[in-house]
């Protein structure tokens, strides 16, 4: 497999890379729709609180992996290659997911 950097805004990922990333956001836009249909049937607030906490760990879970294969990736090519600023551009988005 041939590594890109990140530098040019693209990303080839490997199509099981590609599948599992799939395969989440899949699961998570099912428990979108499952929040929608207990709000539609004047579900418990408690109950759709409980769901969509879920749903906020799972995409947590879901950019940990992507920013630990960004950080594994992009980030260490670009630096091997004397491409400091991606350490900015890190560190920026890091402070965007810590909001």
């Amino acid at each position: 497999m041939e590594e890109h950097s990140c530098c040019h805004k693209t990303k080839e990922r490997t199509e099981e890379e590609v599948k599992k990333l799939c395969n989440r956001l899949s699961r998570i836009e099912g428990q979108i729709r499952g929040i929608r249909g207990m709000v539609e049937k004047d579900a418990y607030c408690t109950d759709i609180l409980v769901q969509s906490s879920a749903v906020t760990a799972a995409m947590n879970a879901f950019n940990r992996d992507l920013l630990a294969s960004h950080i594994r990736t992009c980030v260490v090519n670009d630096i091997r290659a004397g491409k400091d600023e991606v350490i900015d551009e890190l560190v920026l988005t890091l402070q965007k997911l810590m909001k």
